[in-house]
C-alpha cells in the first residue's frame, strides 16, 4: 500500500477536523476527500475511523456500498459505460470496447498515461437514452446511434497531446 505525501495528510487532517463532531461525519468527509484527492485511500479512512470514533471497517464498507467512492485512483477525464440491461441489449458492450481500443483503459480500470478510466456501471436510470455513456459527467444518450463518443475522446486525446507536460 502506498503512502501519502505531506500534502495529501494535510488535506485530509484539514478535511477531518472540518467534519469533526457535526453530525454523520462519516460520509461528509469521505465525499470531500474523493473530491480533493480523486479517491480515498486507506490512511484517510484510518483517520475519519479515529475522528468519527468508529471501526475502519466501517468507514471502509461505506466506502465500498456507495459507487461514487473509489479506494484507487482515477484518471484524468472518468468515462462510465452503463451496462444496464437496455444499454447492454441496444450495444453498451460495443461501446466499451471501443473506449478499450482508444484509451488503453481496462475496463473499472485506468490507461497506463493516467488519461483515462473506464468504469462499466450498473444501470444509470435513463434506459430510455440506452445505450448511455457519461464522460467527465456530461451525459451521452443513444451513444451507438453516432460516433459522438469516439469524437470526444479523440479531442480529448488531441487536447491532451497539445498541453505541455506536467499541465
Amino acid at each position: 500500500m502506498e503512502k501519502l505525501n505531506a500534502e495529501s495528510i494535510r488535506i485530509v487532517d484539514e478535511i477531518v477536523a472540518k467534519h469533526t463532531g457535526r453530525q454523520g461525519p462519516v460520509k461528509l468527509m469521505l465525499h470531500d476527500v474523493q473530491h480533493d484527492l480523486g479517491y480515498i485511500p486507506f490512511e484517510a479512512m484510518e483517520k475519519i475511523a479515529i475522528a468519527a470514533n468508529t471501526s475502519i471497517a466501517e468507514v471502509y464498507g461505506v466506502v465500498t456500498f456507495y459507487a461514487q467512492f473509489t479506494i484507487e485512483p482515477k484518471g484524468k477525464h472518468i468515462i462510465n459505460v452503463c451496462m444496464g440491461t437496455a444499454c447492454y441489449v441496444k450495444g453498451a458492450q460495443n461501446l466499451v470496447n471501443d473506449v478499450i481500443s482508444m484509451t488503453g483503459a481496462t475496463v473499472n480500470g485506468t490507461s497506463e498515461d493516467g488519461l483515462f478510466s473506464l468504469d462499466a456501471t450498473r444501470c444509470l436510470g435513463a434506459c430510455g437514452l440506452a445505450p448511455v455513456v457519461i464522460i467527465d459527467g456530461k451525459v451521452y444518450g443513444n451513444a451507438d446511434s453516432s460516433k459522438i463518443i469516439s469524437e470526444i475522446i479523440q479531442s480529448i486525446l488531441d487536447s491532451e497531446k497539445k498541453q505541455p507536460l506536467g499541465a
